[in-house]
């Protein structure tokens, strides 16, 4: 294992938050098959107390789970001085098998932890508490992508080893050779691009919508969704080539560097936003009927579209930037 400050950050931020979901997912059983607002008894006194407690510890815990992505991959990045071949973050990823399948559960416990804050601040927010086994079957699901992360991050950099010679991101993302990622870079541009655009347009249109009638927040959060899956393909096939101003450079992590004016990092904190705050959006419509959060839903609603519709904007918008004002013409 390579010691450096981040990784024993990340691993130990990893291990208590596993650690943690572990514990509330405990209580969360308990929470499931006993909770009772009607009731008086000790139990439910007991329950009451804790849950804001847990509830409180698990928001703080999630929050990290959010930042450990960018630490992440900010670590990934300047560890790759010390392994030859690598340039970036994806030389990193690669000099062990571990490394790709952490970078892409951060990725998924990042769109499950801005889900389940949302769940939470709108339980919080009403008296009688009505989505409090919603949040914890929630979290049930969520406990092992957590714990495979935590444990297969540790993995990871416990393997790392510094005379390992891996792969440059120009061999990684090229369009030559077979494999998943070089069938996307493979795809035409140009329908992919109007894609792109398209699904942005829907995003901004649904969210209006949403905004201003208080309807459609399934559509809504479906064009979030798929906004964020060809957002995310569009980053690596063509966008990334108008920042590096290269034809063959699809690099999705080169952006986060310096001489890019770590544009990456907005580029990413916009891309996964949206889709948090669209896909949440959807996901309260069900419970919009409970007569505690009638009035709360469709105003936190309204809130995550607007975040959503302007996070993408930000996304499309720096994206439209580099494709006009910079001499690469693709």
């Amino acid at each position: 294992m390579i010691l450096h400050p981040a990784i024993l950050a990340l691993v130990a931020g990893s291990s208590v938050t596993g650690l943690m979901i572990v514990g509330a997912s405990w209580f969360g059983l308990q929470i499931i098959r006993r909770w009772d607002l009607s009731s008086g008894s000790e139990l439910q006194l007991g329950l009451e107390k804790k849950t804001y407690l847990i509830s409180t510890v698990m928001a703080y815990a999630f929050a990290f789970q959010i930042v450990s992505l960018f630490l992440f991959i900010h670590t990934a990045d300047s560890l790759c001085t010390m392994f030859t071949g690598a340039m970036c973050a994806a030389g990193t990823l690669a000099v062990n098998s571990y490394g790709y399948p952490v970078f892409i559960l951060k990725i998924i416990n990042f769109l499950f932890a801005g889900l389940w804050l949302i769940m939470n601040f709108t339980d919080n927010r009403s008296h009688d508490y009505p989505l409090i086994r919603k949040k914890y079957l929630l979290l049930l699901v969520i406990m092992p992508f957590v714990l495979a992360e935590a444990v297969i991050q540790a993995v990871y950099f416990f393997s790392l080893r510094a005379d390992v010679i891996t792969s440059c991101c120009g061999s990684l993302f090229s369009t030559e050779g077979k494999g998943t990622v070089q069938t996307f870079l493979s795809l035409p541009v140009n329908p992919v691009r109007i894609l792109f655009f398209a699904s942005a347009a829907c995003v901004a249109a649904t969210g209006i919508y949403l905004y201003v009638s208080g309807k459609g927040a399934y559509l809504f959060s479906a064009s979030s969704l798929i906004c964020f899956a060809v957002s995310a393909l569009s980053l690596m096939l063509f966008i990334s080539l108008y920042i590096y101003e290269i034809p063959t450079h699809h690099c999705p992590f080169c952006i986060l560097k310096r001489e890019y004016h770590f544009i990456g990092y907005l580029l990413y904190a916009t891309l996964l936003g949206g889709a948090v705050a669209g896909i949440g959006a959807g996901m309260l419509q069900p419970f919009r009927k409970i007569p505690s959060l009638a009035v709360i839903i469709p105003a936190l609603q309204k809130k995550l579209a607007l975040f959503a519709v302007f996070s993408t904007a930000a996304f499309t918008f720096t994206s439209l930037y580099y494709m006009i004002f910079t001499d690469f013409i693709l």
